[in-house]
């Protein structure tokens, strides 16, 4: 990643982003900002959402117009084929679970709630049934699901599993079609396998891998988007096995950064390096960086897109809830909007509410 590209990320942020980071979560704090933090949502063992977690919208003449639950996130593809959540406010209906993959095909409902450059990911009129147990959640699909295009195959695997995952009731997902258990892909011939699950990845990026044995998986958060629209990106990279912790190996790949042609961005500066290993208690990440952390910026803050990918990329490892930074040993740490970083941040309910 060149500094060059990366500077294009400071500067948007210096100037336009309305991210606030406290120890209360990212993407929002006690005091409302202008990305408002989502509420707690709370499932049911059948994954359905309680009914004091759904708020209602009004129309003109003061009429109750649209019930809707609490932000969901939607796994969709960008205009460069990535798969990415957007969360958005869906209607109130049970079965939400089955209503999140209902909202992922192509000229349904979530046609006109699309953001620019983003399209559904299953093909037109599929339809599909939900039924979770024991944390995994069954998907039968109806024939139309074996429409899709070759090229989206994988994408459609990660996006379903994604979608469902984020749910407290599920932690794999099984795929059927017709009601027959699917052991591979109806159009690629991707291998299934049986469950699927986070540990799969998403948008799987091997291009520098020369031995994959030697590897283990991480997943990392990128900037995607454009000024005014960023997102954050998840990506799936091979690490080498000598670094011995995901940390670690997580905080080298988010300062080499996405490969050049991939059109995503990082805020992490080529010369930002942990000063000792990273020290893990109850849950909590403490993170002892070098000044290069600061990155540009004049004073001594930290940006907010860089402590978000960091959060996000390391809340993905189990066993982390939150994360405290520090910079040559010092909890002094600001934020680019001048706020202290007092409390470890946690990961936020929803990922990509909206733009900033």
């Amino acid at each position: 990643m060149s500094k060059n590209k990366k500077a294009v990320v400071v500067t948007a942020a210096t100037l336009a982003t309305t991210v606030f980071l406290s120890g209360c979560g990212l993407f929002g704090g006690e005091e409302k900002k202008k990305i408002d933090p989502p509420q707690d949502v709370t499932f049911m063992e059948d994954g359905e959402a309680l009914d004091e977690n759904v708020s209602t919208e009004t129309s003109e003449d003061g009429k109750e117009a649209v019930e809707t639950s609490n932000q969901t996130e939607l796994y969709l593809i960008d205009k460069n084929g990535y798969v990415v959540s957007q969360t958005m406010g869906l209607p109130k209906k049970e079965g939400v679970a089955q209503q999140a993959l209902e909202y992922l095909v192509a000229n349904g409902p979530v046609e006109q709630m699309l953001p620019n450059g983003f399209r559904a990911v299953l093909p037109a009129d599929t339809q599909m049934t939900v039924n979770i147990k024991d944390g995994t959640a069954t998907v039968d699909f109806s024939k139309e699901f074996a429409t899709y295009k070759k090229e989206d195959e994988k994408k459609i695997l990660q996006a379903v599993t994604w979608t469902l995952t984020q749910f407290d009731t599920v932690n794999e997902v099984k795929l059927q079609m017709n009601g027959t258990p699917l052991e591979a892909m109806p159009v690629g011939g991707t291998p299934i396998g049986g469950e699927l699950s986070r540990a799969d990845g998403i948008n799987v990026d091997n291009s520098d891998v020369v031995d994959i044995t030697n590897t283990k998986a991480v997943t990392v958060y990128y900037i995607g988007g454009e000024e005014g629209a960023y997102y954050y990106v998840p990506v799936t990279k091979r690490v080498s096995n000598d670094v011995k912790d995901n940390i670690t190996a997580i905080v080298n790949e988010l300062v080499e950064g996405p490969a050049y042609a991939s059109n995503l961005l990082s805020d992490f500066e080529s010369g930002v390096k942990l000063l000792e290993a990273p020290k893990v208690e109850d849950g909590k990440v403490t993170l002892n960086f070098n000044e290069s952390i600061y990155g540009s910026f004049e004073e001594k803050m930290v940006s907010e897109h860089l402590l978000n990918s960091l959060v996000l990329s390391l809340t993905e490892q189990n066993g982390v809830e939150s994360v405290a930074l520090t910079v040559n040993g010092k909890a002094d740490v600001l934020t680019e909007s001048g706020e202290k970083l007092a409390e470890p941040v946690t990961r936020p309910e929803k990922v990509n509410t909206g733009s900033f």
